[in-house]
Parts: structure tokens; sequence; C-alpha cells
């Protein structure tokens, strides 16, 4: 009961990191699920991460439009091939893992392990991005039209089928992305981020609503939850600088990633 209450609690560091740095809202929400709240890893808890992700997305993106901070034509150029993916993901490729991937040996590679094993990873490659930061690009007239749009396309199709398979939304990647691609500052690519993580999320929970079997009673509390807290993450944010913020919150991230591999790999 205890763990129940911390982890409704927890949700609200999910909108908290989300409206502060434009990130790490699902890196947060998985654990939370899994660990605090006792929801399946494989299947459920990934489809339930795209859905309060989603959510505590869209009302950020709502807020940073109000503010100017979200660029609707680059959010809609780089949201359809991740769409298309995320949606494939979760309807045809997930259900089809089979529970017993490999044994090798007496050590079981199960549906569970390999898809929490691979977010663990991702939350170590998005730790060490955070903890390096990013250089700072000058500004290139007309770079949205000039880049290779193939490459685009796939890069966005790419994330879109991590962000399916293991629930993360791929703020961290996709923030770099608009920047370079977008040739837009911090501020609108968080808002155009939190635009692109919503739409994502909101096709991706699609995908898994004919798969699982949706628990309205922990989802939509926790998930109301996460909205308090990107309101609280969005005031915040006038006050506190996000990208100063991102390296703590990285080795946090590192530290859960690692505990997480560990844990799935050796312990289970």
């Amino acid at each position: 009961m205890e763990l129940e209450i911390i982890g409704y609690i927890s949700a609200i560091l999910i909108g908290l990191s989300l409206g502060l740095i434009g990130s790490g809202g699902s890196i947060l929400t998985i654990p939370i699920l899994v660990y605090l709240l006792g929801v399946e890893a494989a299947e459920t808890a990934p489809a339930y991460s795209l859905f309060v992700v989603g959510i505590a997305s869209l009302i950020g993106a709502i807020i940073k439009y109000k503010q100017g901070f979200v660029e609707l034509k680059t959010a809609i150029f780089f949201g359809i091939p991740t769409i298309i993916a995320i949606f494939l993901t979760r309807k045809f490729l997930v259900p089809a893992i089979p529970n017993n991937i490999i044994t090798i040996a007496h050590f079981e590679i199960s549906k569970r392990i390999f898809i929490m094993g691979i977010f663990s990873i991702i939350m170590i490659i998005a730790a060490m991005i955070m903890i390096k930061g990013r250089k700072t690009t000058k500004p290139i007239e007309n770079r949205l039209k000039t880049k290779n749009h193939i490459t685009n396309f796939l890069g966005g199709f790419g994330i879109g089928g991590i962000t399916g398979l293991v629930g993360a939304g791929g703020g961290f990647m996709i923030i770099p992305a608009l920047i370079k691609i977008g040739n837009l500052n911090m501020k609108t690519a968080i808002g155009t981020s939190l635009a692109i993580i919503a739409m994502n999320s909101f096709f991706g929970f699609l995908g898994s609503v004919s798969t699982i079997a949706i628990n309205w009673e922990l989802l939509l509390p926790f998930t109301g939850l996460a909205g308090v807290g990107i309101f609280i993450g969005n005031l915040l944010s006038k006050k506190i600088d996000g990208s100063k913020l991102k390296k703590g919150f990285g080795y946090f991230v590192l530290i859960m990633g690692t505990f997480i591999f560990i844990k799935e790999i050796f312990l289970t």
C-alpha cells in the first residue's frame, strides 16, 4: 500500500520533467508503473506510459502553444513517420513477440527481459546525452527545406519504432533533431517536442487498446497527477533554466537505467 501511494505521488514528477526539460516523462513512468504500482512490464506498462505521457504532453503543448513556443508545421512534418511506426509497432510487432524468446543454458530471455532490457539501455543512452549536453548550432536559413527528407523520414520512423516498443516518448532524441532539422531554439524545440510526443503517444496507445486490458481506475488518477505536475513544471520553467537541470537529472536516469538493467538481466 505504501509503495502504491509513493507511486501515485511520483506521477507528479513525470509532469515536472516534461514541463521543465521537455523529455524524461516515460523514463520515469515505466519504472514507477512496474516497480511501485505492479503493472505488467512487457506490454501493459509501455501502453500505460504512452497514455500518461501523451496526456501530460498534450497539456504541456497547449500551454507552450499559447506562449508561442510550438511550431505546428515542424511537429506535423516530423511526427508523421513516427506516428506510423508507433502504431504499427504497438498493433502488430509487440503482440507478436513470444513470451519466451530464447533459452540459453539456464538463462531465459523472456519478453519482459527483452523489452525492459532495451528500455534500460535507452535510459543509459539518454542519461549520457543529458550529462554531456548539446553543442549550440548557428541558424541556417531554409535548413528544413534543404535537409535530406528521406533521412529525416527514416530517423522519425526509427524513433517511432523505439517509442512503440518500450513506451518511451523519445523527447531526448526528438529535441536535438528539432534543433538540427527544424532550426528551432531550445524553448521552441521543447514545446514542439511536447506536441510530437502527444501525437505519437496517442496513436501508440490506440494501437494497444485492442491487445491489452486497461485498468482505468489506476490509469486515470495517475495521469491526472502527471497533468498537475506539468502545470507546476511549466510555472517553474519561467524561473528555472531547464537545461541546467538536465545534467543532474541525467545522473539520476543513469543510476535508474543501470539498476533496471541489472535487476532485469541478472536478478529476475
